[in-house]
């Protein structure tokens, strides 16, 4: 069940129990909780620090800012609890550490504050930054082991498979393939190299969760968006047996990483220790029953759907937690068509982006082209710019066009009116097209939220600003052509249109707005979504304002 104005929350859900391991029928088989009153919980992935933030970093950061500041003037008194952080483990930040010749923990310290710096630069309004070498996580984690000891679910065996040293994973058969460009094979999944290792270490008992894993799914459809990674990942557990989880390796191996509990020959399985990081997030073990679990939305990239679809939930049914609400799988940022490869030389640099666009308008291309999630987009400084002038224009000029002096003086010359008395009279034309528009967009904002449609959104309020721009434009309200009368007409239903617009756009440019809404002398107490009906917040003394940062001169050179 869907309810309006609201991040999708849902009906109680339980799947049936039908193993026929006595064990198994002892866990809670609750699958989401569904308390509306609960904090707004939603996570970014925990980003891996052995190489500086790209692109797609910023990209589920700034995902899952928007739906987080969304919830915010969607639900003024519920609290949000955002959480972002490092995945700080495992063998590529040991190798990669030992190739700088310095101590994992050092290089970690360095990249993890990089990533800090991305959040910040890009005005994410994450609560929680946490780091998996921090020791209130290891206890998560080793509370997670012994949980899952207890109930008979580790245990010690030989694992052989496909190793992938960038995914830090073991694939199956099936979930490789040989190219004939590639010395050795892939992981069909991402793309990664793997290698043929076998070694003894612990292993989780997935198996046993294959038949509620498949029953969760099924009768879950917005477990998982967009749906086509539901469908393809219901279809694997109806075709495929699921192997048992290998989640450890050899400490000779890896040693960077938390050291299995009562047996320091093995470290934990970079992807169980990190996966824990969203209950640690919220204060577990302590807070095993607490109020903030679980995610509304996991917001992660599409090439880790498996390890937040299928491992984490099958640990949580293991410890008897609810389920997340939903997983946000987007798609990849791509350059000239390709995968950003350092060895291509085509990364985007985020940083970059925004010290030469500005933040808002990296943040408006990245929800106005990647809004819809399924499938994969071209980064294009031509586009970035294309859009960052779009929104300038529509936004940025349409204000101070309206707040021009000419515009002012013209409509002070005449008995003032405010906009509600103007809502009694009958407006026509373009101003009457606009005025339509203007009512609707309110309802139409949220009902694209709801169904993770950003892309969507902003279309719908860029609609409104381009009949807006048309209607100031055709009135001419600072024209002796046009009566004084006439401009104020325009000039009344041109600051609602902001007023509403502004409000709408919080959760995408969150500066740039702030910046309009001051302006506008809108009291902070009416810039939630229910002051976004038309008429139901007021303007207070006008001010006119640059809105956006300027862009560098390297970006705007010839201009």
């Amino acid at each position: 069940m869907l309810f309006c104005r609201k991040i999708p929350t849902r009906t109680p859900i339980y799947i049936s129990c039908r193993s026929r391991s006595p064990a198994l029928c002892r866990f809670l088989s609750t699958a989401t909780d569904t308390s509306a009153s609960k904090p707004f919980y939603i996570t970014t992935p925990i980003f891996y620090p052995n190489a500086a933030p790209h692109i797609g970093h910023l990209y589920s950061l700034v995902t899952a800012d928007i739906f987080a500041r969304f919830t915010r003037i969607s639900e003024p008194d519920r609290p949000v609890h955002f959480l972002t952080g490092t995945d700080e483990h495992g063998l590529k930040i040991q190798k990669a550490a030992k190739d700088r010749g310095i101590e994992p923990a050092v290089l970690c310290d360095a990249l993890s504050e990089q990533f800090r710096r991305l959040g910040n630069r890009a005005n994410i309004s994450n609560t929680v930054f946490l780091r998996t070498t921090e020791a209130r996580h290891r206890e998560a984690v080793e509370h997670v082991w012994r949980t899952l000891t207890a109930q008979d679910l580790i245990y010690k065996g030989t694992y052989s498979g496909w190793y992938s040293i960038s995914d830090e994973c073991f694939y199956t058969d099936s979930q490789i393939t040989h190219l004939p460009s590639y010395l050795t094979p892939v992981s069909i999944e991402t793309g990664s190299a793997v290698e043929w290792s076998s070694e003894s270490n612990y292993k989780f008992r997935l198996s046993s969760f294959q038949e509620r894993l498949l029953d969760y799914y099924t009768t879950n459809p917005k477990s998982i968006y967009p749906s086509a990674h539901r469908e393809r990942l219901i279809q694997t557990l109806k075709d495929e047996p699921l192997d048992d989880l290998s989640i450890s390796r050899p400490r000779e191996r890896l040693s960077w990483g938390i050291p299995v509990p009562g047996d320091m020959s093995h470290t934990m399985y970079v992807w169980f220790d990190a996966l824990t990081v969203y209950l640690t997030g919220v204060g577990f073990p302590a807070e095993q029953q607490g109020s903030l679990w679980p995610p509304n939305i996991q917001v992660i990239g599409k090439d880790i759907v498996r390890f937040h679809a299928l491992y984490l939930p099958a640990m949580l049914l293991a410890m008897g937690l609810p389920l997340s609400h939903t997983l946000l799988a987007h798609a990849h940022w791509t350059a000239q068509q390709r995968k950003m490869s350092k060895s291509i030389g085509n990364v985007a640099d985020p940083f970059d982006a925004m010290d030469t666009w500005g933040v808002d308008a990296v943040r408006f291309y990245m929800a106005r082209v990647g809004g819809r999630f399924r499938d994969d987009v071209d980064w294009s400084p031509e586009q970035l710019e294309k859009h960052a002038d779009e929104i300038r224009s529509l936004l940025g000029n349409f204000f101070l066009r309206i707040t021009s002096r000419t515009i002012q003086k013209r409509v002070a010359s005449v008995p003032q009116l405010t906009f509600v008395q103007l809502l009694d009279q009958s407006l026509d034309g373009p101003n009457g097209d606009v005025l339509s528009s203007l009512r609707s967009l309110k309802g139409r904002v949220e009902q694209c939220m709801e169904k993770f449609e950003v892309g969507d959104a902003l279309d719908a309020i860029i609609l409104v600003l381009r009949e807006a721009n048309g209607a100031l434009t055709h009135t001419a309200p600072w024209s002796i052509q046009s009566p004084p009368e006439a401009a104020q007409v325009s000039y009344l239903l041109s600051l609602e249109v902001l007023r509403v617009t502004g409000i709408c756009l919080q959760p995408f440019i969150p500066e740039a707005v702030r910046n309009l809404l001051d302006a506008l002398g809108v009291p902070k107490a009416e810039r939630n979504m229910d002051a976004a009906a038309v008429g139901k917040g007021s303007v207070g003394e006008v001010k006119g304002v640059k809105l956006f940062e300027g862009k560098r001169e390297i970006a705007s050179g010839g201009q």
